[in-house]
């Protein structure tokens, strides 16, 4: 991982942390954070836009360190130009996509881990300040729309669709928040392995055998058996798959379902309950 925090981001992010947990968040001025953190006040505006802004600050970095991590495994970065027209994004079966987006996941997670002292001060602030909870939320969302993209254009041509993109994208990013706030609050934890574990489950379904051509969705996905499905709605769907898994000790159970074309709401309901039977 390459050095997400300069000397002078380092000082502004905790000295903003400091006193918004001292002072108080309403109560703390921009300047007094460029004079705790030794900048003058346009240096600061020209790093962060605001106040907020400071507090996310290595999301920001993170994401852009995500990105470039991703980008190095799509096709056209492993090839020529030239090859890369040719093959139009083929897949390179030497990445594991899915792979690629945990480990994107595990940096962010190690950076919270190693940034032990300014992780545990800001969950602790974001517990206190409702504004700055909601933008925690959009931040959380671009990484699963960063990695949404990057599996559409690098799964092969079968698993590429939209719906299970989103679908690993999301349970990623679910999983890696659900360990990470067990490891705010209880930091003595070693708490890697079983995000390991839990990466490695999600990977299982993701990449499990797709259902055979003749399966109820694909007879939905055509359009000559439109008018069939429709006429028996009481059909049995196969238009997802569901596996449960237990985290941590306290009973919690996390339910990943895969969706495929044209799966509705009942299918994934009856997915998500056949898997907790």
């Amino acid at each position: 991982m390459t050095a997400v925090r300069t000397h002078t981001h380092a000082q502004a992010v905790d000295a903003a942390i400091e006193l918004f947990s001292r002072k108080g968040y309403e109560q703390t001025t921009v300047e007094e954070i460029a004079d705790a953190a030794q900048v003058s006040r346009a240096t600061f505006f020209r790093r962060f836009r605001s106040k907020e802004d400071v507090i996310f600050a290595d999301h920001e970095l993170l994401l852009e360190e995500v990105v470039v991590m991703l980008a190095e495994t799509r096709p056209e970065a492993r090839a020529s130009e030239e090859a890369a027209r040719a093959s139009e994004r083929a897949w390179d079966p030497a990445v594991d996509p899915y792979l690629e987006v945990c480990r994107a996941a595990r940096l962010v997670f190690d950076h919270h881990v190693g940034q032990r002292e300014t992780s545990l001060a800001r969950h602790k602030l974001l517990q206190q300040v409702p504004a700055l909870r909601d933008r925690e939320l959009v931040t959380t969302h671009r990484y699963e729309r960063a990695f949404t993209a990057y599996l559409r254009d690098t799964l092969p041509p079968d698993r590429n669709m939209t719906t299970m993109s989103i679908a690993f994208a999301a349970a990623v990013v679910a999983v890696h928040n659900a360990i990470l706030r067990r490891w705010l609050r209880n930091p003595h934890l070693d708490l890697r392995p079983e995000l390991e574990e839990a990466f490695a489950d999600l990977r299982r379904v993701a990449t499990a055998p797709l259902p055979r051509s003749d399966s109820a969705s694909d007879r939905l996905a055509s359009p000559s058996a439109a008018p069939e499905r429709l006429a028996d709605p009481a059909r049995p769907a196969t238009g997802a798959t569901a596996s449960v898994r237990t985290a941590g000790t306290d009973g919690r159970r996390v339910v990943v379902a895969v969706l495929e074309p044209g799966a509705g709401p009942d299918d994934v309901a009856r997915a998500v309950r056949d898997a907790l039977a």
